[in-house]
């Protein structure tokens, strides 16, 4: 329930503390008192959209408070907990607009977003007038209202869920379609440039090892002459060291002789004999390494050449060829399994449809049940508001499958006998629209609890007898256990309420204000007579506003 709403520097108000009651309140006013600035306050708090220019000329920033009282397990309070906000059985909401257009928003005491304000404004308050705001005149919103009506909420889930499965189903075997023509489409080259590579079998780094052993060959081609000379001249026999043997053992067979002068060359000998055959060891190791059959050379230059070809054809570096031939074979498994694969797909896809027909035809079967309902409550609504003759009748046609079914949803009405249905904004005069509205909002929201409902001059167009009955009715709905707030020009619809406001406005010092102040029983009579006979109350007019409190 809307306990308090307080605005400051909003448009033509410069403060206005407002303490509204349970029951049926009814604000009025002459035209262009500032009604509207109210709603729109209200509206401006609860993070609706809407006019911009809201701050009073001259000041810096407008501010609204609104307070609700909020019973044990309200919605509002899952909303609060999702958003990570304190709960309590009160809820302050405060926004402030500042005059550069900048907005910002307090839930209890705690920075929030509009999109928070909206969700809260959805559990706390709804607000309806003859130009549908809310969107009972827009067919494009008459199925979720339908669903809401009927509780389908779970239905519509399972609903959606099957839709974005058949979605997700489809989208695969698509995918996997497009795969497979595109694979089917190189099948020739991959299953030829698959043969060539898995005969080849190149292995990583054998570029690099080839290409090693190729210059190595070809330099023992080069350098095998001159080494293989070295190793003679150093080897026995005529060689290095078969002429330093013989001078050893020549100098050996004197030296007994000579004293010690032999000595010493001696022992150079020796480490001169013992250097050149670790010389003449590594010389013949040379040679060993460097001797290599021409075959070899030619097998392994005809390997290396085939990888480089290979790499060049294909545009990849030879190292990349092996996994170049491990791609190609997974494309050709996948194109041999294609066939398979698309069948299970396509099975998963029947499937999909079936449960999506199956949710599909349970949701349209409840929207057929809940329509009935409707439609029955209209027509026990219809009759107190003077039209038990004007027919509602709650649409639903097929439409294209989709996320939320496969119905279309509208609302139409016939207001005479015989008389062809049509929409309701097109059949419907505009007393008559305000009747019809005003049953569909009290059906729509019959099972909502602690909903605050603002009716903006919903009575419009109508008088006499017929506002009497929407003002019964407006009256019934409050009695009903919510809080009715009712913005009106009907002196019928006014001597219904339990607590009234009059809305005045002043101009003083060239400024112009606005003022809602309560009114007692006397100040009700003087205002239900200035509503019946206009700016000249008559005594006339005084006994007929008693007349209609009494009633």
């Amino acid at each position: 329930m809307l306990r308090t709403l307080d605005i400051r520097d909003m448009l033509i108000i410069d403060r206005l503390e407002l303490e509204f009651q349970p029951g049926l309140n009814v604000l009025t006013g002459e035209t262009g008192a500032g009604k509207s600035i109210l709603l729109d306050s209200l509206g401006f708090v609860l993070g609706w959209r809407g006019r911009a220019d809201l701050v009073r000329a001259g000041a810096q920033e407008g501010e609204v408070v609104a307070v609700f009282d909020l019973e044990p397990g309200h919605p509002a309070q899952a909303v609060l907990e999702e958003a990570g906000l304190p709960v309590s059985d009160e809820l302050i909401l405060r926004r402030v607009n500042r005059a550069d257009g900048r907005k910002t928003a307090w839930i209890n005491d705690r920075r929030a977003s509009g999109e928070v304000l909206r969700a809260l404004s959805d559990r706390l308050v709804e607000l309806h007038g003859q130009q549908d705001d809310r969107g009972l005149l827009n067919p494009r919103a008459h199925r979720e209202l339908l669903d809401t009506f009927g509780g389908l909420q779970r239905p519509r889930a399972e609903t959606r869920a099957a839709w974005g499965a058949l979605r997700a189903a489809r989208r695969a075997l698509e995918a996997a379609e497009a795969r497979l023509a595109a694979a089917r489409a190189e099948e020739d080259f991959l299953r030829h440039a698959g043969g060539e590579l898995g005969r080849l079998a190149p292995e990583p780094g054998e570029d690099a090892e080839l290409d090693a052993r190729r210059r190595l060959m070809q330099a023992g081609q080069r350098i095998g002459d001159d080494v293989a000379k070295a190793a003679a001249a150093l080897g026995p026999g005529e060689g290095a060291e078969g002429r330093m043997g013989d001078a050893l053992r020549w100098l050996e067979g004197v030296a007994d002789r000579a004293g010690d002068a032999l000595d010493a060359p001696i022992e150079a000998l020796g480490r001169a004999l013992a250097e050149l055959g670790e010389a003449t060891q590594g010389v013949e190791a040379a040679l060993e390494a460097l001797a290599f059959d021409p075959a070899e050379l030619e097998r392994v230059e005809d390997r290396l050449f085939a990888i480089r070809a290979a790499a060049r054809k294909h545009g990849v570096a030879p190292d990349e060829l092996g996994d170049l031939a491990e791609d190609i074979a997974a494309k050709l498994a996948a194109l041999d399994a294609g066939v398979e694969d698309l069948a299970a797909l396509d099975r998963a896809r029947a499937e999909a449809e079936t449960a999506y027909e199956a949710a599909a035809t349970g949701l349209s079967a409840a929207r057929a049940e809940a329509a009935r309902r409707l439609d029955a409550a209209m027509a026990v609504e219809l009759g107190p508001l003077k039209m038990d003759r004007a027919v509602f009748t709650t649409q639903i046609a097929a439409a294209d499958p989709g996320p939320e079914g496969r119905d279309s949803v509208s609302f139409t009405v016939a207001t005479n006998p015989g008389a062809p249905a049509g929409a309701l904004n097109k059949i419907a005069s505009g007393g008559e629209l305000s009747r019809f509205l005003l049953a569909l909002k009290v059906c729509l929201t019959r099972d909502t609890t602690g909903l605050t409902m603002i009716f903006d001059e919903i009575d419009r167009g109508v008088g006499g007898a017929t506002a009497d009955a929407v003002g019964r009715r407006l009256q019934t709905l409050a009695d009903e256990g919510g809080q009715v707030l009712v913005v009106t020009h009907s002196p019928q619809v006014a001597a219904r309420a339990a607590h009234h406001w009059q809305v005045t406005k002043s101009v003083a010092a060239g400024e112009t204000r606005t003022r809602v102040q309560p009114l007692g029983a006397e100040a009700r009579v003087d205002e239900l007579a200035r509503m019946i006979s206009g700016d000249r109350v008559t005594d006339e007019a005084r006994a007929a506003a008693a007349a209609l409190l009494q009633g």
